[in-house]
């Protein structure tokens, strides 16, 4: 069940490499094609979705469902068939087809311009101009598709195991070195590897059948699934669907529990151990009910270095943090009756917990760096807040401490919301009795020199006016501290006036 994914550029070599790959492992070899052709046999409009995403000003509400429903079909059907044996695909977003899977081989495949050009040339028949003008187009087409569905840059590299320049390489030779990659231990399937495709299949195949349905059509869900329980969050204005949910997905077989979530965004909880009756799940549940919001827990297992002390004064960067971390916690490859490689540490009885509380946004594990969280979630789901919580909890205080410190660094340069520590919740989310206090003495000092100055103005007139050089040098100090002190007193007020009525 190993599986190699393939983006390609404009030329055939990608789909060439493809094909002598799956020769070489004894695989099948999916494309694309195949994929669009099942697409359109299942209803999806995938000629109006490629047009939108070159004429963005046509893109409807509509549309973007039918973005949801390709993405479910096709993540489903490739998950299906990569369960049934070892598969290559190739196409120009599979390195994003699988995310969170780690047993899933992600190869690049490029050329240099002049290859690329003259490759198109003997295809179309076309001159130099020509044919670099539809390279530049077909390249730019691809990276809008990319977007649109995943969020993210074709062209990242980042999101890639392995780069391969076929304008300096035969399609034999990248066959054969691939064939020996994907024997390393890396990219073998695991049983945790595997429950997080099953999983990943599921929640697709549950989607499908939500957008199959007349009823559950138009609405905006998010679907997730964790062995046999499957999180469905829907917006307020779907709020009706919560009792027609379980019974569209009735059809799926070994389902132990449906949970629906009214939610219109989500809190990301990333924590190595979760405890329901910690003050922090009980700050994080209070967070979301205001914000209406689910909490999507993410079980972190990151491996330390060997040596963390020579990290303290090596001013690591966030880009250098992913090296940090080894990129599974469990490496290499497991036996087939192996448990689970990460402990459960609370993960299920704090989703259990969040169900009960309808905040449930669905939980996983990710072992690895913070490379490997941003590549295990979907980039299309609207998160408001990301909480970093307790991880390497093997390790001393200082090393913890460190190493949040450079998970939330990474994180808050790759995802498009506030990055906080647990610890910071109470203080920059949650009104309490030093709220109230701080609120009522900023109150108070404003309250006091708005009266000092309203009761003296003839003083203050006269102060302001006066004629001689030092009286004006004076003047403009005075008014240069009072300004921004009774804005910074005023502020401080409203801000706890809006923490109080819940407001952000």
């Amino acid at each position: 069940m190993q599986v190699v994914c393939i983006s390609s550029g404009v030329s055939d070599r990608g789909k060439w490499l493809a094909e002598r790959l799956a020769e070489k492992l004894g695989y099948t070899c999916h494309s694309r094609e195949e994929l669009i052709e099942q697409a359109i046999k299942e209803g999806i409009q995938v000629s109006k979705l490629e047009t939108a995403t070159i004429k963005p000003s046509i893109f409807t509400e509509r549309l973007a469902l039918e973005r949801e429903y390709y993405r479910a079909f096709t993540t489903a059907y490739l998950c299906k068939r990569a369960l049934e044996g070892g598969m290559v695909y190739h196409g120009r977003s599979a390195h994003l087809l699988f995310p969170g899977i780690m047993h899933v081989l992600k190869v690049r495949v490029i050329e240099d311009e002049t290859s690329k050009i003259n490759d198109v040339m003997q295809q179309l028949r076309v001159d130099s101009t020509k044919a670099q003008r539809y390279v530049t187009e077909v390249e730019r087409d691809r990276e809008r598709w990319v977007r649109s569905l995943y969020g993210v840059s074709w062209a990242d590299d980042t999101y890639y195991d392995v780069v391969f320049n076929l304008g300096h390489m035969s399609v034999e030779n990248a066959a054969a070195a691939l064939a020996n990659i994907a024997q390393l231990p890396d990219f073998q399937i695991t049983p945790s590897s595997k429950r997080a495709m099953e999983n990943l299949m599921l929640a697709s195949e549950a989607r499908v059948l939500l957008a199959r349905d007349e009823r559950t059509f138009r609405a905006n869900i998010k679907v997730r699934a964790d062995g046999n329980v499957i999180t469905v969050t829907y917006l307020p204005q779907d709020a009706g669907l919560a009792e027609i949910i379980p019974e569209v997905l009735a059809p799926l077989e070994d389902i132990r529990e449906i949970r629906t979530t009214m939610a219109t965004t989500n809190i990301l909880w990333i924590q190595e151990a979760f405890d329901p009756a910690s003050e922090t799940f009980n700050q994080v549940v209070e967070i979301a009910t205001k914000w209406n919001a689910a909490v999507e827990l993410l079980q972190f297992f990151a491996e330390n270095p060997e040596k963390p002390e020579e990290i303290e004064g090596a001013g690591q960067t966030p880009a250098s943090l992913s090296a940090s971390f080894s990129r599974e916690c469990i490496g290499g490859i497991e036996e087939d009756d192996t448990d689970v490689a990460c402990d459960d540490k609370g993960l299920k009885a704090a989703h259990e917990a969040l169900a009960r509380l309808g905040r449930s946004g669905g939980g996983r594990t990710v072992c690895g760096g913070g490379e490997q969280i941003i590549k295990s979630i979907d980039r299309t789901v609207p998160y408001s807040l990301v909480v970093v919580g307790n991880i390497c909890l093997d390790k001393g205080h200082a090393a913890r401490l460190r190493m949040v410190r450079q998970l939330q660094s990474y994180l808050n340069e790759h995802i498009k919301a506030p990055v906080v520590n647990a610890e910071e919740l109470k203080t920059q989310y949650l009104f309490s009795k030093r709220d109230i206090t701080r609120m009522l003495g900023y109150l108070g000092l404003v309250v006091f020199i708005v009266f000092l100055v309203f009761s003296n103005q003839q003083w203050v007139l006269k102060f302001l006016s006066g004629v001689e050089w030092k009286s004006r040098v004076l003047a403009a100090i005075a008014v240069f501290l009072f300004v921004p002190t009774i804005a910074y007193l005023y502020s401080n007020v409203t801000k706890s006036i809006m923490k109080l009525i819940r407001m952000e």
